[in-house]
């Protein structure tokens, strides 16, 4: 049996810049992942970076790969009607930009940089349970290369996602859930191309969403919108071309360019929070404990914000027996993610195709063009939409 500060279960965004964030300061932890290295590092996920998620990285050192690759983005495009609309956000809101790094290499950074300055990480952690975390010695069992495992620890943090062990193992009825399934799904594409454009495009069209993203100068990202449940075997490649072609088209005559698909899948859209993100010495960060719609990129940017609050609310106990950040952990957190799910919420439904079921539908369709119209055309609605876009750095 070993002992640590903290027992971190999950090696993604907020476990990681949690641990770095507390050895940086001298504290003690352990890593725990239930995957192997390989696969963790290569795992595709999204890669937007919020201005405020960048600046914490480079404070704490973890940005070098990502300042050197990374792509700066300081606008999007909005396309509808045949129209492209660009909102500079850079302008609106004060300079700051986002970055496209892809989370997969962002994670692969961190943990290089991880072992590198020291840091214990276990990869292949399996059946890990957790016991005692209403107590002072909370313990994490697992099982490793055929070995059962046991470490003790002052505090957990629950960093293992949404399907992972942490949150399941609070006892029921501690925590409240909000659980929201939206009417709409993605597919998912991962395409061997080049991008046909220099700054994201969300194009709102009448057979639904469509979106072009950015990975890297050879492989880009393409999501349209289907619906829920719907197979991905009836999108072969063909008809997923045909659709983006059309529902990225401009009067212009701009055209996508086509590649080979290199990955695809469906995903649904939903909002998903439990409160509070904490109970006895176990606290939950990122996808734990919540999941947002994926229409404004703010899952990764959200672990890495739970991460810095909790790393702060930490060290304050551990070196000033301060308990005053841990007992405020959760409600400091949660104002930052009900304002990302509304936000993501409102985009969703301004960007895809109302469903015909809805009711209302098509004085809600009109409604909604006319939130576009405003949207590209005030200043003001363009600022607000920059503030939440690239990130609020006020809470």
């Amino acid at each position: 049996m070993t002992h640590t500060c903290v027992g971190i279960v999950g090696a993604g965004p907020a476990g990681l810049v949690l641990a770095h964030l507390l050895k940086e300061q001298g504290v003690e932890s352990v890593v725990l992942e239930r995957q192997t290295r390989s696969y963790v590092e290569k795992r595709v996920r999204a890669g937007l970076l919020e201005h405020g998620t960048v600046a914490l990285l480079e404070q704490h050192g973890l940005a070098e790969r990502l300042r050197a690759r990374g792509q700066v983005h300081r606008g999007v495009e909005l396309r509808f009607a045949g129209r492209r609309h660009r909102i500079p956000y850079g302008e609106l809101y004060g300079g700051r930009h986002m970055v496209v790094y892809a989370q997969q290499d962002l994670v692969a950074d961190l943990i290089r940089l991880w072992v590198e300055r020291g840091g214990e990480i276990q990869f292949a952690a399996e059946d890990v349970s957790l016991h005692g975390f209403d107590r002072e010695r909370p313990e994490i069992r697992y099982t490793r290369a055929g070995r059962e495992q046991r470490l003790t620890c002052d505090f957990v943090a629950g960093c293992d996602g949404y399907h992972g062990v942490s949150r399941g193992s609070i006892p029921t009825g501690a925590l409240r859930v909000y659980d929201h399934r939206l009417p709409f799904a993605w597919v998912g594409v991962l395409a061997q191309v080049a991008p046909s454009t220099e700054e994201i495009i969300y194009a709102h069209h009448p057979r639904g969403f469509a979106g072009h993203m950015l990975r890297s100068q050879t492989v880009s990202r393409f999501y349209l919108q289907t619906e829920p449940d719907d197979p991905i075997e009836s999108w072969p490649d063909a008809r997923i071309w045909e659709e983006l072609q059309g529902r990225l088209a401009v009067d212009d005559g701009w055209r996508l360019r086509e590649g080979p698909v290199l990955e695809k899948n469906v995903t649904d859209m939903r909002s998903f929070v439990v409160e509070p993100m904490q109970f006895g010495r176990l606290f939950l960060a990122g996808d734990a404990a919540h999941i947002v719609p994926p229409t404004g990129a703010k899952g990764l940017n959200l672990a890495v914000a739970d991460a810095r609050v909790l790393a702060e609310a930490l060290l304050g106990r551990v070196r000033a027996s301060d308990s005053r950040g841990l007992d405020a952990y959760s409600a400091t957190c949660l104002r930052r993610v009900w304002r990302v799910q509304e936000f993501s919420s409102w985009m969703s439904w301004l960007i895809h195709r109302i469903p015909d079921a809805t009711p209302d539908a098509e004085l809600r369709r009109r409604m909604q063009r006319a939130q576009l119209e405003y949207l590209c055309a005030s200043p003001a609605a363009g600022a607000s939409f920059a503030e939440n876009y690239v990130g609020l750095e006020n809470l």
